[in-house]
């Protein structure tokens, strides 16, 4: 197995980890910090958000060293075009997923941060942007993804990062959300872009 493919096996790897962290409640009870602002919120640093953000982290990073390792040594194979980004959706969607589960507790009720919608709207760009390269593949031609699909990528994993220390105050939920907001908007439009780039490739099998 080529380095590359072991960097992937090793982010697929670390997935069900963070899902066991997010379920042990040793971890999510114990805090690195917890304080009581006086008004009804309370804020900290549970260890579970704190390793999840590590696995997350770490994830990413060789996610960025594999495919570069791969283009560089000529070491792509096709389990790596079909696992690299098969891992990435898993990584991204289990984190998102595990964030939907989390709440802000303020006083007496609870404010769920992650949104729902964002969840939904990327999980269809993902099916249909699949779609579209099924059918691409079978004509034997190639759509190259749009610079909108790296950005929305890149604002997802940045939205997701701060979202793991939404705990620590109000004002850092508020900037994740707002990110995680600017990720849907790309997601809508890379899918469009996508879209727009196959389009002559999808009316010619209609």
């Amino acid at each position: 197995m080529t380095l590359p493919n072991k960097l992937t096996m090793l982010r697929i790897i670390l997935i069900p980890v963070m899902v066991i962290i997010y379920y042990i409640p040793f971890f999510s009870n114990t805090y690195v910090f917890k304080l009581n602002d006086g008004i009804g919120f309370f804020y900290g640093l549970s260890l579970s958000s704190l390793i999840m953000f590590v696995i997350f982290a770490l994830a990413s990073i060789t996610d960025f060293f594999d495919g570069a390792i791969a283009r560089k040594y000529n070491l792509i194979t096709s389990f790596g075009k079909f696992a690299d980004p098969l891992a990435d959706k898993m990584l991204v969607f289990t984190a998102m997923t595990l964030l939907m589960l989390d709440v802000l507790p303020y006083g007496d009720w609870y404010q769920y941060i992650m949104p729902a919608f964002a969840f939904i709207i990327m999980l269809i760009r993902e099916f249909m942007v699949s779609g579209i390269r099924m059918v691409v593949a079978l004509k034997g031609e190639a759509v190259a993804a749009g610079w909108m699909g790296k950005w929305k990528t890149f604002v997802t994993m940045i939205a997701i990062i701060v979202l793991f220390f939404m705990h620590i105050h109000i004002v850092i939920a508020i900037i994740g959300m707002v990110l995680m907001y600017i990720a849907c908007l790309l997601t809508i439009t890379s899918g469009i872009q996508y879209f727009y780039n196959a389009r002559k490739i999808i009316l010619e099998s209609i």
